[in-house]
């Protein structure tokens, strides 16, 4: 049975056709996040610094809602706008994964963000 995730402590979806996980069984499926705030729905800086750390943190709290963690993702898709530092990224990004790292697939995309993020995770 598929449940719907939904935290107000994530970009919001608005009336666009997507959810923001969802939960079957003990998998939840992390849809594309990227480093837009929760209430203003805006992403408010141009750096990495800032589009990585709110993209993940994005990620962070609907995996929450969903009753699981970063150490329970398997597999994370990373997209890397034009101009990204793919080293810079890797930085920020073990501020919130570590050691065994998830699958991990990055992929360069033309858009005006540096970073959208999705994953799958495993509850156990």
């Amino acid at each position: 049975m598929k449940k719907v995730i939904l935290t107000d402590q994530a970009q919001q979806p608005g009336n666009m056709p997507y959810s923001q996980a969802i939960k079957v069984g003990n998998t939840v499926y992390v849809a594309g996040q990227g480093p837009f705030e929760p209430l203003s729905g805006m992403c408010e800086d141009s750096t990495m610094k800032y589009q990585a750390r709110r993209s993940l943190e994005n990620l962070k709290a609907i995996l929450t809602e969903a009753g699981a963690q970063l150490s329970d993702v398997v597999k994370v898709t990373v997209f890397l706008g034009e101009g990204a530092n793919f080293d810079e990224f890797n930085d920020y990004y073990k501020e919130y994964f570590s050691a065994p790292y998830p699958a991990r697939t990055i992929t360069c995309v033309v858009g005006h963000i540096l970073v959208q993020i999705d994953a799958i995770a495993l509850i156990e």
